[in-house]
């Protein structure tokens, strides 16, 4: 070992410690493009030094893991402070890459990007036409930046600190890997406790062919802190119980080993002697646990300079410029400058690019919390003044350093002026959490209240729970005086608390309420008037509904943009279809004749997407299916953060299962409970839909159908809620339990008569009378089925005539009434329902010795196998074996439409299989349950032919 590498400054070892199997793992995906690789790991557990290394082997070493060996990775960081500019880690990485960029030939889209990454201006194309959508301009923008990463071939982009990632780089992240440049691989890394349900849900849905891997750094043992130490002491090893001692005070991080080392040696208590070293006894060490007090030492043992820009850097928290680091010192500007060198030279700073600042965040916290509270905030109006000069403005810095130093109305117009930036690049999250902190801790007069809640209230949903962000805008409310402000807020306060899933009675209070002040905000006004429009406010007549939506629909006149009419439009057509008013269907057509049948910004994609939701429920399949395929296929384009588009998927996934397409069906749902985690009213609703089909493929178990139908009642989710009432039904007669089911629905039943909402509430009517005819109540049954082939006969209801006479059946034992109702489910493209009544006509038949029950009862069978219901298939099984007749084969295995070959999450969870993971382990890259995976294994296994997994690897790669 030379002199250079024995010095006594130095901090950091030279060789990489206790990483070998993860360093090998991310040489592996590197090799393998696309590729995505996850380092999760806690502060100091060495994430960044991971990746430094295989930097490092890119740029100076000649192998296959790059192509060419001359190009390190595109790195980028996430700054602990943010900014309003959205997607800065891709932006710091893409700066560099003009070199490698070909000159011409890149896509048009790629000018949108001109704005972001001037440095490239030279080989960029013109930047397209201005887009008023903010979320078509970040779609564009998305688009441009997966077309740019494609045009540098083999690449490795390295996104560092994404647990302070803003929610658009998320969302890029989320967009680029769902179909990922064919040379791309990602390498991202984040502190697992601080990332957040879109970071970690990434990896949810990846493509088949997508290497994937997830490094979960741990802790250093006493044997690597052994190794660790000596190799910063440039010597072969150091005694076991020193590297014990080490890592206990440590916990074994890396970073707190090499700050305690280095301070051992600052201290002088560890000299170097040849190739050799003495040390006190470790009684005498005194090392102090953790990393704060190790930094706090080595600082106070600089010069006074030294100190000076420490805690200036400290304030300044990011790294910065190094004049706008010396501008914030307390120290003359020479005195500043000698004091950087000095922390370079002692190794607690780095530089980079021109900007200095501490190498650790966990050192950043440790000075910070020893600066005198005057003194810190002298620093922040220095640093605030410093930094408004750098180009642009990083207003994110400058209002947390007004805030900090406690001038508060500039803190307030800071953050404000840095929302209306954030919104207006379409980076809501951010602004979001700007204006939550100046609403809860600034001092402000009612009016600028109002405004900053209202601007709260149509960009919250991502950091701030709905509880938090609703009583904000209660709290601004309450200080308003009438007027379009209040009115705004109240109608905001609605909309949260739907999207919570609230009682009715709640959102309808809070629409109320906001219709008296919108006098002058019509669009406002038609919005509130359509949700009280929304027939779900138990005691409200349907009368008084209607009142509502023609209300809405008069403010149309008067409404200037185009798109927001169309939106109203839609909303008012989705409420007349659930309850059935022929006027849906016109208001309908007028919808897509005035798009020309294809949805062109978000309004209409939403417009689409609400109309299909309800004509799926209430029987409108086919109009259903255009209205949400033609949503889908523009949703990504208007709405990059996904949600649009996954309602979409909901919603046409809601159709397959009403539609009997059930291929592929659990495992999208289940993808989209993910999804939805924080939105329960969608989650509602993808999984009242997995319990009904886990009770028709056989597992009443994982059904929940009381639950189900129970949290419908709540929410006054009154259109789906028929699918789980008619289960749990057609389930307690199955199980003689028909008496406790009746009442259990009661009240559904009543919410659909109180509300006039049999267009949807019908679907579920046929499995009452079956009950109530078993419970010997015919008379009751029987006046019910009276009534609403009354009350539906002028309505718009597809499912009436089929249902009805599904119920007529069971109620005169007359096969006629169940084949007449099969062919009429058939008509509608509802062939689990036809197969359901074909079966009940069967039994009849077979019973009278009429010979045509054969065949109804083999066309039912083979439509509950085609379909996967093994629930109903072993029940007609059983009557097919009672008169003698063949029952067809069950189907084995995989999910159907595959035949022999994987679906896609068979294949996924094969090839992690392969890898050597778990079925956990396997669950939580997937986030999926380890049932689900254990299924997913077993059903590829079979497959492929294989009894255990050793031989996935080969049959995989044949």
């Amino acid at each position: 070992m030379d002199d250079a590498e024995m010095t006594a400054e130095r901090v950091v070892s030279p060789v990489l410690v206790g990483r070998d199997a993860e360093l090998r793992r991310l040489r592996a995906a590197v090799r393998r493009p696309p590729a995505v690789v996850m380092i999760e790991g806690e502060a100091g557990i060495g994430k960044t030094r991971l990746v430094s290394e295989l930097a490092a082997e890119l740029r100076d070493r000649p192998s296959p893991v790059a192509e060419p060996p001359d190009r390190p990775p595109l790195v980028g960081g996430c700054p602990q402070i943010r900014e309003p500019f959205p997607l800065g880690p891709v932006i710091e990485a893409l700066r560099g890459a003009a070199g490698r960029l070909p000159e011409g030939g890149l896509s048009p889209v790629t000018g949108a990007l001109r704005p972001l990454l001037p440095e490239l201006a030279a080989v960029l194309p013109a930047e397209p036409g201005p887009l008023d959508d903010p979320a078509g301009l970040r779609h564009r923008v998305f688009r441009g930046l997966a077309e740019l990463l494609a045009a540098l071939g083999r690449a490795v982009l390295v996104l560092e600190d994404l647990h302070w990632a803003d929610e658009q780089t998320v969302e890029f992240l989320g967009y680029l890997l769902a179909d990922p440049p064919p040379g791309l691989v990602l390498v991202l890394t984040f502190r697992g406790e601080e990332a957040g349900p879109g970071l970690r849900a990434l990896t949810a849905r990846l493509r088949p062919e997508l290497a994937h891997a997830h490094l979960v750094l741990a802790p250093l043992d006493a044997a690597r802190t052994n190794e660790l130490t000596a190799s910063i002491l440039g010597t072969a090893q150091v005694s076991d119980e020193f590297a014990a001692y080490l890592c206990e005070r440590t916990s074994g991080l890396p970073y707190a080993i090499q700050e305690l080392v280095a301070l051992l040696r600052a201290r002088g208590v560890l000299v170097q002697r040849g190739t050799r070293w003495a040390r006190k006894t470790l009684d005498e060490l005194g090392v102090p646990a953790g990393v704060r007090d190790s930094v706090l030492e080595r600082v106070r043992g600089l010069s006074a300079n030294a100190q000076a820009v420490a805690e200036a850097a400290a304030v300044l928290r990011v790294a910065v410029p190094v004049p706008d680091l010396v501008a914030t010192c307390r120290v003359p500007e020479q005195d500043a400058h000698e004091g950087l060198d000095e922390l370079l030279d002692r190794g607690l700073f780095a530089e980079h690019a021109g900007t200095a600042g501490f190498r650790h965040a966990l050192a950043v916290q440790a000075v910070y919390g020893s600066i005198p509270l005057p003194r810190r905030q002298d620093l922040h109006v220095r640093a605030a003044k410093a930094v408004a000069r750098q180009n642009p403005t990083p207003l994110g810095q400058i209002a947390h350093h007004h805030r900090h130093a406690g001038q508060h109305d500039a803190w307030v117009d800071a953050a404000e002026e840095a929302a209306d930036r954030a919104v207006a690049l379409a980076n809501d999250a951010e602004a979001e959490r700007l204006l939550e902190a100046v609403l809860r801790h600034a001092p402000l007069a009612p009016e600028r209240e109002g405004r900053l809640a209202a601007k709260l209230g149509w960009a919250g949903g991502y950091a701030l729970g709905a509880d938090e962000l609703i009583g904000l805008l209660r709290a601004a409310a309450a200080r308003q005086p009438p007027g379009p402000v209040r009115g705004e807020l109240n109608y905001l306060i609605g909309l949260k608390l739907e999207a919570g899933g609230a009682a009715p009675e709640l959102i309808r209070g809070a629409m109320i309420e906001a219709v008296a002040d919108l006098a002058d905000r019509p669009v406002l006004a038609a919005y509130a008037m359509v949700g009280l429009g929304m027939p779900r406010t138990p005691g409200v007549p349907l009368s008084e509904h209607l009142r509502w939506l023609d209300r809405a629909l008069e403010r149309l006149p008067v409404i200037a943009e185009p798109e927001r009419r169309i939106s109203v439009l839609g909303k008012v057509a989705m409420v007349l279809t659930l309850v059935g008013d022929p006027r849906g269907a016109s208001l309908t057509g007028q919808v897509v004749a005035r798009t020309g049948g294809r949805p062109t910004n978000r309004w209409e994609v939403v417009a689409y997407d609400s109309i299909g939701e309800v004509a799926c429920l209430a029987g409108h399949h086919d109009t259903a299916y255009r209205l949400l395929e033609a949503a889908l296929a523009e949703a990504a384009e208007h709405d990059v953060t996904g949600l649009i588009e996954s309602r979409c998927r909901l919603n046409l996934a809601t159709l397959a299962y009403c539609r009997g397409s059930w291929d592929g069906v659990a495992d999208e749902l289940e993808a989209l409970r993910v999804r939805f985690a924080d939105l329960p009213s969608f989650r509602l609703t993808a999984d009242t839909v997995s319990g009904c089909l886990a009770l028709a493929r056989g597992r009443a178990d994982a059904a929940r159908l009381d639950d189900l139908v129970r949290a419908n009642l709540e929410t006054g989710a009154a259109d789906v809620l028929a699918l789980p009432v008619s289960a749990l039904l057609r389930l307690a007669v199955a199980q003689d339990r028909a008496g406790e089911a009746v009442a259990r629905t009661g009240e559904a039943f009543s919410l659909w008569a109180a509300k006039g909402l049999w267009p949807v509430g019908v679907r579920a009517v046929p499995a009452l009378v079956e009950a109530l005819v078993g419970l010997g109540r015919v008379e009751e049954a029987g006046e019910l089925v009276s009534r609403l082939e009354g009350e539906l006969a002028a309505l718009d209801a597809p499912l009436a005539r089929a249902a009805l006479g599904h119920a007529r059946g069971f109620l005169s034992a007359d096969a006629v009434r169940f084949m007449d109702a099969a062919a009429s489910y058939e008509r509608l493209g509802a062939p689990y329902e036809a197969a359901q009544a074909r079966e009940h006509a069967a039994g009849l038949l077979l019973t009278a010795g009429d010979e045509r029950g054969a065949s109804m009862l083999e066309a039912a069978l083979h439509a509950y196998g085609g379909l996967g219901a093994a629930w109903d298939l072993d029940r007609a099984g059983r009557l097919s074996r009672r008169w003698g007749l063949p029952v067809p084969a069950r189907h084995r295995g995989g999910p159907r439409g595959y035949g022999s070959a994987l679906s896609p999450r068979e294949d996924a969870v094969a090839r992690l299989a392969a890898t050597g993971l778990t079925n956990k382990e396997i669950a939580k890259e997937l986030f999926l349950s380890a049932k689900t995976v254990d299924k997913h294994l077993g059903s590829a296994m079979r497959k492929l032919g294989l009894r255990s997994r050793a031989g996935l690897a080969h049959r995989l790669d044949a």
